[in-house]
């Protein structure tokens, strides 16, 4: 087997989300969060909002998902996040989001 030629990033461990998506604009493009309703996953829905992207928060917790769409319609400048429900561990509510998204 051959070897294989390494993937470089000029981003470290410590690059943040707003330092990937610099310069990139997502106007068109739809982006579905799983998780956003905390840690990471509102941080990637906030940073895919303000580079332009149209995002969906896929959250088991639709309040929760609600007050993190307001909080990143503020960061965002008016961009609001669609909020939908979502249990991955419900064959039934996978499908719905996916049908409603």
């Amino acid at each position: 087997m051959a070897a294989r030629e390494l993937i470089s990033t000029p981003f470290t461990a410590s690059s943040t989300a707003d330092e990937v998506l610099r310069g990139v604009d997502l106007t068109g493009v739809r982006a579905l969060v799983t998780g956003a309703s905390s840690g990471i996953g509102v941080e990637t829905a906030r940073a895919l909002a303000a580079a332009g992207a149209e995002v969906t928060l896929a959250v088991r917790n639709t309040a929760a998902g609600d007050t993190v769409a307001q909080a990143i319609e503020k960061a965002a400048g008016g961009i609001r996040p669609r909020v939908l429900r979502l249990d991955l561990a419900d064959r039934a509510a996978v499908t719905r989001c996916v049908d409603a998204w």
